[in-house]
């Protein structure tokens, strides 16, 4: 079953969920389409399994990225501990992305990957929260969704590139959160907020 999963996500990342084939996944993993349909019954659902298995990898690793000691540290070395692990997982995982961008990913994949966005969206708004109080709750929804926003636009030009050139990417997409976020939420290290 793994084999059958890490092929597809092969499939998906080269030819996108569309195009794919069950045929093209068996003919990736080094197996009949017959043996493939002893674990999946169809496209969709592989995509729906390796989907809910990259959120499941997500949620545990962005659940320790968004914390009060993170929010604390100088917006650099903040930007650092909570970007990197998130460009890494999807460097690691690309076709949580393929799949998430696909417009025809079946319907209970559109709905985890809108519960995550949803999930994200708000440990970056508690953040914001946490490194400034002052800040209005309208506020700080706006400026999480555009962290957001700014996150996967990067993100997608992140993954469309390889060595030098990728670092030089990851490091844009930090300088752009970090001028976008020092006026905000400024620049230096604060006391660890309480909880």
């Amino acid at each position: 079953m793994a084999q059958l999963l890490e092929a597809a996500a092969g499939v998906f990342c080269k030819v996108g969920y569309t195009a794919a084939s069950t045929n093209a996944i068996a003919r990736e993993a080094g197996v009949s389409p017959g043996t493939l349909y002893q674990f999946f019954p169809n496209k969709e659902a592989i995509a729906i399994e390796l989907g809910t298995m990259l959120h499941h990898r997500m949620q545990e690793a962005h659940g320790e990225l968004f914390t009060a000691e993170n929010a604390a540290l100088p917006l650099d070395r903040m930007l650092d501990v909570i970007v990197d692990p998130l460009v890494e997982f999807n460097c690691q995982n690309p076709v949580f992305l393929a799949l998430v961008q696909d417009s025809d990913v079946p319907g209970a994949l559109t709905k985890e990957h809108d519960a995550l966005h949803t999930s994200l969206v708000q440990q970056v708004n508690t953040l914001l929260g946490l490194r400034a109080p002052a800040l209005s709750p309208a506020a700080r929804t706006r400026i999480a969704d555009m962290v957001f926003g700014i996150f996967k636009a990067g993100l997608t030009l992140v993954l469309a590139r390889e060595g030098a050139e990728r670092d030089a990417c990851i490091a844009e997409l930090k300088s752009a959160l970090y001028g976008y976020l020092a006026p905000r939420l400024g620049t230096e290290a604060m006391a660890v907020p309480q909880v």
